[in-house]
């Protein structure tokens, strides 16, 4: 169950960022109220994960996704630059975290 949470976590964080980009471009109350909820949620999420995941595995690949899914969905909904660079390192990221869960 801790890497359903982990990646429940993980979620919350890309849909916090999210929030945080809408509340940067409209400037409006709820978006900030939905970005504190959420990322509240994903650091309980995070913590119930730690619960059966090692802290620097756990932290370690919540990052990464949170990282992965924020640059996908910038260039994906935001119409942010990509670039096959940009494309490569998020692949070196989702490698890095197929690889942390391989090993634990």
């Amino acid at each position: 169950m801790s890497w359903v949470y982990l990646i429940m976590a993980g979620c919350m964080e890309i849909i916090g960022v999210i929030t945080m980009k809408k509340y940067s471009l409209s400037g409006r109350k709820i978006f900030l109220l939905g970005l504190l909820v959420q990322f509240m949620l994903s650091f309980a999420l995070l913590s119930m994960a730690m619960q059966g995941i090692a802290m620097a595995t756990a932290y370690a690949i919540w990052t990464g996704i949170g990282a992965a899914g924020g640059v996908l969905v910038g260039v994906v909904f935001f119409k942010e630059s990509k670039s096959a660079k940009k494309l490569f390192f998020i692949a070196l990221i989702i490698i890095s975290v197929v690889g942390l869960r391989a090993l634990s």
